[in-house]
C-alpha cells in the first residue's frame, strides 16, 4: 500500500512537472502570436526582468523554464530582431546592423566609407557586445580631445620625426662624401707614418678613430639609400592614421548629436535593456501567468 502511494505521488510530480513546461511553452507561444515581444522577454529571464524592469527582487524561485528554448535562441533573436532594431534606430541612429546569420548581427558604426565593425547585437539580452579594441580607441579619442589631440596624434608627429630625419640624412649625402674623403686621406697620411714604439698606440687609436667615422658615415649612407621607400611608407601609414582619426570624428559627432556626450552614450548602453522592455509595457495586453 505504502509503495502505491509513493507511485501515485511521484506520478503527480511528475505530472505537474510537464504541466508547467507546457504551460509555459503555451504561454510563449501565445506571447508570439500576439506579438507580445515584452511577455517573451520576460519568459526568457523572469528573474532579469522583474529586477531591472519591475526593479522588485522577485519572490518567485527561479524555475529554469527557460532553459527549455536554450536551443531555439537563434529563431527567437531572429524574431525579436525586428521591434529592437527598429527602435534602436531612433535611439543610435548612427548604428547600422546586419544578420550575418539567423539571430546573429553585425553592428556597423555610420554609413559612410570606410565605417568600421563595432560589434555584435545581442538580441536576446538586449545588450550591445562592443569590440573591445575599437571601443576603447572612440574613448580615447573623446579622452583626448579634451587635450586638443586626435587618437593618433602622437603616433604621426613620431612617424613624421622620422621621415624629417631621414630626409635630412638623404640631403646631406654631399656633405658625408666630402667628409669621407678627408678620413680616407687622414687613414692613408696614419699608415705612411712611420712610428716609433712609444708611439704606436697611439697612432692605432687614431686609426680606429678614424675607421668608427667612416663606418658611422656608411651607416648613414645605408639610411640615405633606403630612405625613400621608408619615407613611402611612413606616408602610407600616416594616411591610414589621419584616415582613422577623421572616422573617429565623424563617430564623435554622431554620439555628440544624439547624446551629447560620450557619459550620455554610455549611461544609455548601461541601462538598455530596462529601457527598451519599459517602451514595451505600453503595447503589452497582460502579465505573464505562468507558474513557477
Amino acid at each position: 500500500m505504502e509503495n502505491q502511494e509513493q507511485q501515485a505521488s511521484a506520478a503527480d510530480a511528475l505530472t505537474q512537472a510537464i504541466a508547467n513546461k507546457l504551460e509555459y511553452l503555451s504561454t510563449l507561444q501565445a506571447a508570439v502570436q500576439h506579438g507580445d515581444d515584452r511577455q517573451v522577454y520576460e519568459l526568457l529571464d523572469q528573474v532579469r526582468y522583474y529586477q531591472e524592469v519591475k526593479k522588485t527582487r522577485s519572490t518567485r524561485a527561479v524555475n529554469h523554464l527557460a532553459e527549455l528554448v536554450d536551443n531555439i535562441h537563434p529563431q527567437i533573436s531572429h524574431y525579436l530582431s525586428d521591434n529592437l532594431i527598429d527602435y534602436l534606430g531612433h535611439i543610435y541612429p548612427f548604428f547600422y546592423y546586419e544578420e550575418y546569420t539567423t539571430g546573429l548581427f553585425h553592428i556597423y558604426f555610420g554609413n559612410w566609407w570606410d565605417r568600421r565593425l563595432f560589434g555584435d547585437l545581442d538580441v536576446i539580452n538586449v545588450k550591445f557586445e562592443f569590440d573591445e579594441k575599437e571601443y576603447q580607441k572612440l574613448k580615447d579619442s573623446f579622452a583626448l580631445e579634451a587635450h586638443g589631440q586626435r587618437l593618433n596624434t602622437a603616433q604621426i608627429e613620431s612617424i613624421s620625426g622620422q621621415s624629417e630625419q631621414l630626409q635630412k640624412l638623404v640631403d646631406a649625402q654631399t656633405t658625408r662624401d666630402n667628409q669621407k674623403a678627408e678620413l680616407r686621406e687622414q687613414l692613408k697620411e696614419n699608415s705612411g707614418k712611420s712610428s716609433m714604439p712609444w708611439d704606436s698606440g697611439k697612432l692605432k687609436d687614431e686609426r680606429q678613430g678614424i675607421i668608427d667615422q667612416l663606418t658611422k658615415l656608411a651607416d648613414e649612407d645605408e639610411k640615405a639609400l633606403n630612405a625613400h621607400k621608408t619615407i613611402k611608407e611612413n606616408d602610407d601609414r600616416i594616411l591610414v592614421l589621419s584616415k582613422e582619426d577623421t572616422i573617429l570624428n565623424y563617430e564623435k559627432q554622431s554620439i555628440r548629436d544624439a547624446f551629447d556626450d560620450f557619459e550620455h552614450f554610455e549611461a544609455h548602453n548601461a541601462s538598455l535593456y530596462a529601457d527598451y522592455l519599459n517602451s514595451l509595457l505600453g503595447k503589452s495586453e497582460g502579465e505573464v501567468t505562468v507558474d513557477d
